[in-house]
């Protein structure tokens, strides 16, 4: 197995050629930095962090990671964007963080070399940017202890995701870059699930995530129409 066989190369391209904006909070990153406390939030409802072994894979240049970091006692992230992963790792560096590190590595050969080892995972923003999400899915259960918890977001396919997260965020409101991301490549909440069962993760929480253009902040809901986050357990 290598580290590119469940990559799609123009995806990574397209993040690579941003890689040195991923820290101005007013750039195309910008979204990901505003729900970034958001996301911190709802995983330490279900995970305090305090004292536990981190993944954040697909973790590009390390805003969540780094934020992580703050409370966990070690997080390691994982990315193939060799440019974001440079970026995460000088920020961090800058940042003075001795407990977060980063590996140009996938998922699935990562999953063959530490199997077992980490409290919790995160893959956030990540699944629709692949050729096979189940992939991941199945690689993610496999590094998380029994017990431990992993942790998805993702964007529904629906017509209303169509319309919001390509046509409204893209287009009309210029949030995201166009062509971030494809629709054929979203995942419905069924098709997920069905991933999650076959890799033995239960799922224990699932939200829709909302924005209002007018406030500019993100919110959680039970509308998983469009953006959606799953917290589940490894049984």
């Amino acid at each position: 197995m290598t580290d590119f066989n469940n990559v799609d190369p123009s995806e990574l391209s397209k993040f690579s050629d941003l890689a040195h904006r991923w820290w101005d909070k007013e750039s195309e990153f910008k979204p990901l930095h505003d729900m970034n406390p958001l996301r911190l939030s709802w995983i330490e409802e279900c995970t305090p962090l305090a004292g536990l072994k981190v993944l954040d894979v697909g973790c590009g240049g390390g805003i969540l990671a780094e934020a992580m970091a703050a409370k966990a006692s070690s997080v390691k992230g994982i990315d193939l964007a060799t440019k974001s992963l440079k970026v995460a790792q000088l920020h961090a560096l800058e940042s003075g963080l001795k407990n977060v590190s980063y590996e140009e590595v996938s998922v699935e050969s990562l999953a063959q070399r530490e199997g077992g080892q980490y409290d919790v995972v995160t893959c956030m923003e990540m699944l629709e940017h692949v050729p096979d999400f189940a992939s991941v899915v199945k690689s993610c259960s496999q590094l998380v202890k029994p017990g431990g918890h992993v942790y998805f977001s993702t964007i529904n396919r629906s017509p209303k995701s169509f319309l919001f997260a390509i046509l409204g965020a893209e287009y009309i409101l210029n949030i995201l870059p166009k062509g971030t991301h494809e629709y054929a490549k979203f995942i419905k909440p069924s098709e997920l699930a069905r991933a999650q069962r076959e890799s033995g993760l239960q799922e224990i929480d699932i939200k829709g995530m909302g924005y209002n253009p007018l406030t500019k902040r993100f919110s959680l809901n039970q509308d998983v129409s469009v953006n959606y986050w799953v917290a589940t357990q490894k049984i």
